[in-house]
Formats: structure tokens, sequence, C-alpha cells
């Protein structure tokens, strides 16, 4: 077990391919790298430096629409992100969110897949394909009812849950006004207090320094500060289907429990 440790941290390659390499070589492991590097096995191995920054946002939702699944898997080059076997794994792994639902990044890596785990089975799919390929991080919402949306072709992914069911075709708008105008929150409450500060000290300096008079800046950074939240907060922010509302406006009675929106 040993040796398959090292010769998984000097490669990268997964276990199963470490075992055959080490009895195909008698335990040798200088042999046991070349047998995986011949193999393009190893290939991994030499791109940990690499950015991946290309892959897919996988989006699913269960039979009733009570449940939305959402998953990023990356790559180096968007030819790879749309490689059969690259598109057949995001899938097999969509699958065990939607079926496990692991409370972790780590313990879905662990979970068990076609050959070893996860993990095992994306380092060799690394080494096949020879590019780094990694499982950046994955999403279980639900309510009532829930919406999934994608957009360009897997670069963005939404998700979002309402409180009430039979809501989707609301929900469906919702995710869409996710995708279309990115708010960091759902309701001006959840906004960081550092944030906060930090744009009102801002707003401040900028007003002082257009010589507005002190007794009237603390009315402007309010001002200004409703502005920054009908950006970021999703309720606050202006209707794409209709900009005289807010969103919070076109809810009919229904509250957003989450909503989550991965971008590459």
């Amino acid at each position: 077990m040993e040796l398959i440790k090292q010769l998984r941290e000097m490669t990268g390659a997964g276990m199963v391919d470490c075992q055959k390499a080490l009895k195909e070589a008698n335990n040798d492991l200088e042999k046991a790298v070349d047998i995986l590097r011949k193999k393009g096995i190893a290939k991994a191995a030499k791109r940990t430096d690499r950015d991946t920054k290309e892959g897919i946002i996988k989006i699913g939702l269960n039979a009733d629409k009570t449940e939305g699944y959402i998953l990023e898997v990356n790559s180096e080059t968007d030819f790879v992100a749309r490689n059969e076997k690259f598109q057949a794994f995001v899938d097999s792994v969509m699958e065990v969110v939607k079926s496990q639902k692991p409370a972790s990044l780590e313990a879905l890596l662990g979970l068990h897949l076609s050959v070893g785990t996860i993990q095992e089975d994306l380092d060799n799919l690394s080494g096949t394909i020879g590019e780094k390929l990694g499982i950046k991080r994955f999403g279980v919402v639900s309510g009532a009812t829930v919406a999934a949306y994608s957009h360009l072709g897997g670069k963005i992914g939404v998700l979002v849950a309402l409180d009430q069911p039979g809501k989707e075709e609301l929900a469906n708008e919702l995710a869409m006004q996710i995708t279309a105008a990115n708010p960091k929150y759902l309701v001006p409450s959840e906004v960081d207090p550092a944030e906060m500060d930090r744009e009102k000290d801002i707003y401040k300096e900028q007003l002082i320094k257009e010589g507005k008079p002190e007794a009237m800046v603390e009315k402007i950074v309010a001002g200004k500060m409703g502005k920054y939240y009908s950006e970021v907060c999703l309720v606050e922010q202006e209707c794409i289907k209709d900009d005289k509302k807010k969103v919070k406006d076109t809810l009919g009675g229904a509250n957003i429990l989450k909503f989550v929106r991965y971008s590459l």
C-alpha cells in the first residue's frame, strides 16, 4: 500500500493503474513510473501547474421538480470539454450526486464510480486525455418547486428553489434572471457587513471629494446603498422581463428559498 501511495503521488495515476504497474514492474517504483508514462496515464502529474478554466456545468432535476443538482467539472481546453469521454464522465458523476447527495466535495471524490473512486476515475481519464481535469464543486437544492437553467452550452448553470408548489413558470423566469443579472445575494440582510461598510466608506469619500455638504452625505449614501442592493441582491434587482418592476414584485406571494449560480 505504501508503494501504491508513493506511485500515486509521483504520477497522479489512479490506484488500480498503480497496482497493475507495480505488479508488472515487480514492485520497482521507477519501472512502474515508466510503465504508466508509456501508457499515457502519468501525463496528468506533469500538468498540476496548469489552469483548468474550461469545462462544463451540468444541471439536473428530480422527476417531480422538488430537487435540483448542479456540478462543475473543469478541463484545460474547450476541445476536451466537448470530448465524448469527458461528457460521459460528467454524466456519471452527476448520477452519483443525484443518488447519493454527498455532504462535501471530498466525500463525492471518495465515492465509487466505474473502476475505482471518482477521484481515481478522474485521474485515469486525465491521463488518457492528456489534460489536467478537476471537479470544482457541486450543489443540491430542494424546495416545493425547483427550476434548473443552463446557458451558453454549459458555461453557466443555475438552480432556484421556491416555497410553493406548481410555480414552474415563475421559477424558470427567476433562473433566467439569475443567469443574466448574476446576483450575489438573495436579500439585503445577507450582504456581508464588511462589504457594506466598505461600499459606504467609498461612497462617503467620493461625496466629500465632490464637495457635498456633510449634512447631505448620509442621505446620499443611503440612496447609493439602495442602488447597490438593486445590483447585488436578487429580490431588489430590476426584472429583466419588465424593468418597471423589481423581482420581489413578481413573486405573487411565493418566497425564494435559495439559488445557486455557477459560471466558468
